[in-house]
């Protein structure tokens, strides 16, 4: 139960709905207490505003019922007046009058007097100001205005102060907070609604892409086209079109190997069959050695011609293919290879030079240019006889690499020699054993590389004749190491 559970939560994790629904939602959910709050306050100032504005009034009429007399105060407030300030069914007003040593003149001894650190730096006579106190638990709002004569130092000033409580306020506050956040309790589920449909909806291309994925035949991999994909999703398909014709290359070169597998090894298996049922009958010891021999000799060409198959698999669909180029030293590398093909060059009195060079570098992969080398070198060696000489070099020439073959074989004509790199084609009457793959392979390596590979025989001389032999060539691209930036700066002058 619990890694059923555990598995339920990572698909839902997973679900693309689920992703874009939550982060919708969650920053809904987060700004919902922040616009309540917000709400609150402005509620707040808005209830304000009417009932400081009440007070003010009141505040105001107060004060024009205060006279100056030798400057001294003097109050005539009927008791109408006074029992108008009272009349509030809601909350509870005070007001007082104080002179200017703090006495009272008249109105309400309890309500809280205006404290010195409370009182503004600067105040204008007749200008009415607020204040927040609190009076036996209950809070207050307190508008207080001085009042003087003409030229009077402020010390001789009159307070005038109506406190008001907050219950009317607060109901004000409360009321228009509802009428805020009631209607929210009902937009915001609409809108979650509302939002999971529109989801549902937008997402709907997904549905679409999958199901058409989902009913394709299975040996159906043309692209997806691509005109009804949204501009989101183009890169996907791109991608998955990429990863479609990268499959279609690989199956058609599956089928390629299968088909040429059976075709080119049909004929050399029929004969060594038919050496093996002829060596059975054989009872003269010369003759059976001597198919044996043929036996052997056949093994060995179907043997090469596996080889040589499976090289050309490994160039069409290999995992070398796929890894990124880098740069490598061609000499160096020829160097190498040509030092492992010396044995096999003399037992056929065969001369294998190599002609050194300076460092040179291509983007390479440096296992797939071994078999394209190793491929060149193998066919001059077929086609050259014994005593013959065959030089492997590479140039450099301006923003071009190239890697030359030349043997003192016997030769090929301009017309075949675009044909030698096909499949399976040989040039008749050479009396060479092969299987026609070599230079193929070459060619398909080259490709991999950015390169060009050709096989022309020897330029005519001044007389117009030409060497015994033939010169393969495989053209790289130069690759060059990016130069670091060199700030040249000025020297310094010392005045010496």
């Amino acid at each position: 139960m619990k890694s059923l559970r555990t598995k339920q939560n990572t698909d839902v994790q997973r679900s693309l709905f689920g992703e874009i629904l939550d982060w919708m939602l969650a920053p809904l959910l987060f700004v919902w207490p922040i616009s309540i709050a917000v709400t609150h306050y402005f509620a707040v100032s808005v209830a304000n505003f009417p009932y400081d504005q009440n007070l003010r009034e009141q505040v105001m009429a107060i004060s024009r019922q205060i006279k100056f007399v030798d400057s001294k105060p003097q109050i005539n407030l009927s008791g109408s007046a006074r029992a108008l300030l009272h009349s509030d069914e809601i909350d509870s007003v005070y007001f007082h009058v104080l002179a200017p040593n703090g006495t009272l003149i008249a109105g309400d001894s309890e309500l809280p007097k205006l404290k010195a650190a409370e009182a503004p730096d600067k105040v204008d006579p007749g200008e009415v100001g607020y204040r927040d106190d609190d009076y036996k638990g209950q809070d207050l709002r307190v508008a207080f205005m001085y009042l003087g004569e003409a030229d009077a130092p402020r010390e001789q000033w009159v307070l005038v102060e109506v406190g008001e409580t907050l219950e009317k306020r607060s109901q004000l506050s409360n009321k228009i907070i509802a009428s805020v956040i009631l209607p929210q309790f009902v937009i915001i589920p609409l809108a979650v609604i509302l939002v999971w449909f529109g989801l549902s909806q937008g997402l709907r291309p997904l549905t679409r892409l999958r199901e058409r994925i989902e009913t394709r035949r299975e040996a159906d991999l043309s692209p997806i086209a691509s005109g009804r994909v949204p501009e989101e999703l183009q890169p996907l398909t791109d991608a998955f079109n990429s990863m479609l014709a990268r499959m279609q290359h690989n199956m058609e070169a599956q089928r390629r190997f299968i088909s040429d597998a059976a075709h080119q090894m049909r004929t050399p298996l029929t004969g060594l069959k038919m050496q093996a049922q002829l060596a059975t009958r054989e009872s003269d010891p010369a003759q059976l050695r001597y198919a044996l021999q043929n036996i052997a000799s056949s093994v060995d060409r179907a043997s090469h011609l596996v080889n040589q198959m499976l090289a050309m698999a490994r160039a069409e669909a290999s995992e070398h293919s796929e890894k990124p180029l880098v740069p490598i030293d061609l000499d160096q590398l020829l160097h190498e290879i040509v030092e492992t093909w010396v044995v096999r060059a003399l037992d056929r009195r065969i001369d294998l030079g190599y002609e050194p060079a300076d460092p040179v570098h291509i983007l390479g992969n440096a296992f797939l240019l071994r078999e394209m080398i190793n491929n060149l070198l193998d066919n001059a060696l077929r086609y050259t006889p014994d005593g013959g000489q065959i030089t492997a070099r590479v140039l450099a020439q301006g923003d071009f690499v190239l890697l030359e073959i030349e043997d003192s074989g016997i030769g090929i004509s301009d017309e075949e020699a675009h044909k030698v790199f096909d499949r399976f084609y040989r040039v008749e009457g050479t009396g060479v054993e092969g299987s026609g793959l070599g230079l193929a392979i070459v060619r398909e390596l080259a490709e991999l590389h950015r390169a060009a590979a050709s096989l022309r025989p020897h330029a005519p001389n001044e007389q117009g004749e030409r060497k015994p032999g033939s010169v393969a060539r495989v053209v790289f691209p130069t690759y060059r190491f990016p130069q670091p930036n060199l700030e040249i700066t000025e020297p310094l002058q010392t005045g010496l």
